[in-house]
């Protein structure tokens, strides 16, 4: 009862099987696993894999995918029950309603946006990138000033906003025309990463693998062992397109049957695809090249060291044609991975929204295109929001812990679920439990605390505005939860919130101890947000206390 009561196993199939209220079920098995590849090969192949590789693991970035693959592995065979068990929108937030309740539900449902929608706004960013060099070969030069956010000298990153319009529009048109699309783009994406992984083969130079791992520059996460682990926990948010597969279960045709398949078979390909791409791409040149703001469209400075030095010792490439190709490509495939992040993040406030948690806005269905139109174009703005003035590097990391975070959940889910329902219906099963879900916990848990600081502060802010939200709207608006809250429920949830500042103001007084640029803006307001939060936890636990008088 009350902050940690489950949802019904039989109501999540009930709400799953109102095809006639709900969304369309269009989705096979093959469009499922193209949807997994179409979000996870683009994210992090063709965006923050250079500036990774320049800043953190140097050629080792290839170790860094396996790392971070190793923790997707654990983290997919988890998901891969779930969804085969609840086949509903939501992803990890139904999985843990069903689990561990609806405090930690509304949690995991929070930490979604960092992972979809944040997601979305970091590749529209390399979007942006990709065609500012795209329209240099034919000297169409955008002023920097609109292609980049202020923090790197520019006022805002208008094609990021454009792309991310378009893709919010064709979401709003519908479910299968979106899908048809994404499986165009993925055929054209894989294909040029085994253009790419064949031709850029021949032009690798073993000299820009030495050293393999570059010695430690004193900083920890710059190179050496930390780095690589830092560069797997950032690169980790490209591996989220089998998460957004579980989004669209309650659209799918048989998803007791699909869903395993989509996730497995999607993320163990683009897996293989990752290892070959970065060792291609680091040796073809140094990775010295991907620094700066070039290290957000990393494959294009690989293409153009495709060749041989000329006399003047410039770098003339081989494969002109294949500069301008690729790009293209890229440019649609990035389009279809920000669909995807679109599309879960959407289904996931749907499902909450149905729960009461947040406004109905967010479940209403288009009477004739039947998708949550008015959820795609509130999304639309968030992002285009992040997209147009938040850095690259700021919006992956982001993506990246509230990635993990997730996962870490979802593996905990299994472990719950296999003891609280032991007799349900499971056409998958996570073998060696609970083994497979402590090491999935371990590896991700692992990745976070390499993270930077500044991004553990951003995450830890992002989850007490959600408090926020979920203390003053969603407890009183809760479907499941109507009159059953009492003065502890109250209590537990502002508890755990006066934990969160105290850790926020360590964290903040760490970083500001630790940080080596000028930090003060980040650390005066995460006090001044600590200490206003303080404040209303105290107000919260004797507004609780007179309202169930």
């Amino acid at each position: 009862m009350g902050l940690f009561i489950r949802k019904p196993l039989n109501q999540l199939l009930d709400e799953a099987s109102e095809s006639e209220k709900g969304l369309k079920k269009t989705l096979s098995a093959g469009a499922l696993v193209a949807l997994g590849i179409g979000a996870i090969i683009g994210a992090g192949l063709f965006s923050i894999t250079g500036m990774a590789a320049a800043n953190n693991a140097g050629p080792a970035i290839t170790l860094s995918f396996i790392v971070a693959a190793l923790g997707c592995a654990f983290a997919g065979l988890c998901y891969a029950e779930f969804a085969s068990m609840i086949p509903i929108a939501g992803s990890a937030y139904t999985y843990s309603f069903a689990t561990m309740g609806e405090f930690v539900a509304w949690i995991i449902g929070w930490d979604l946006v960092l992972e979809y929608a944040v997601g979305s706004a970091t590749v529209s960013i390399s979007w942006s990138r990709y065609l500012v060099k795209f329209l240099d070969y034919y000297n169409i030069h955008i002023d920097p000033a609109f292609t980049s956010s202020p923090a790197e000298g520019g006022i805002m990153n208008i094609p990021a906003v454009f792309i991310v319009i378009m893709m919010s529009l064709l979401l709003m048109k519908g479910t299968k025309e979106s899908a048809f699309f994404n499986t165009l783009i993925v055929t054209l994406k894989v294909a040029v990463v085994l253009i790419f992984i064949a031709l850029g083969w021949q032009y690798i130079r073993p000299e820009n693998y030495e050293p393999y791992i570059p010695a430690n520059t004193g900083t920890f996460g710059e190179f050496g062992f930390s780095g690589i682990i830092r560069a797997a926990a950032i690169v980790f948010f490209a591996y989220i397109g089998f998460d957004a597969v579980s989004t669209a279960a309650q659209e799918a045709k048989n998803p007791k049957r699909d869903m395993p398949i989509g996730i497995l078979l999607s993320l163990g390909i683009c897996t293989l695809l990752y290892i070959l791409f970065a060792h291609v791409m680091t040796g073809v040149t140094s990775v010295e090249s991907f620094k700066g703001k070039d290290g957000i469209a990393p494959v294009a400075v690989a293409i153009d060291h495709m060749g041989k030095m000329g006399a003047d010792g410039v770098m003339v490439p081989d494969y002109p044609w294949l500069n301008k190709a690729i790009i293209i490509a890229i440019l649609a495939g990035y389009s279809s991975v920000i669909m995807v992040m679109l599309m879960g993040q959407s289904r996931v406030f749907f499902s909450m929204s149905r729960d009461g948690l947040i406004p109905r806005v967010f479940s209403d269905v288009h009477p004739k295109f039947r998708t949550p139109a008015r959820n795609n174009f509130l999304f639309m703005l968030f992002v285009s929001l992040f997209a147009a003035f938040v850095p690259a590097n700021i919006v992956g990391e982001m993506t990246s812990i509230g990635t993990l975070f997730a996962f870490i959940l979802v593996c905990i889910g299994v472990i719950v679920m296999r003891r609280a329902m032991p007799e349900a219906p499971r056409a998958f099963r996570t073998p060696l439990v609970p083994l497979v879900p402590i090491l999935g916990v371990a590896t991700c848990l692992f990745m976070m605390v390499f993270l930077p600081l500044d991004t553990w502060i951003r995450l830890i802010v992002w989850m007490m505005i959600g408090f926020d939200v979920y203390l003053f709207y969603g407890m009183k608006h809760s479907k499941l939860n109507s009159g059953l809250f009492n003065q502890k429920s109250y209590k537990t949830v502002s508890i755990t919130g006066l934990a969160m500042t105290v850790v926020l103001i360590i964290v903040a007084f760490l970083h500001h101890s630790w940080a080596e640029t000028d930090d003060s803006i980040l650390f005066n307001f995460s006090i001044i947000f600590a200490v206003l939060h303080v404040l209303i936890y105290f107000v919260t636990m004797r507004k609780g206390r007179k309202e169930l008088a």
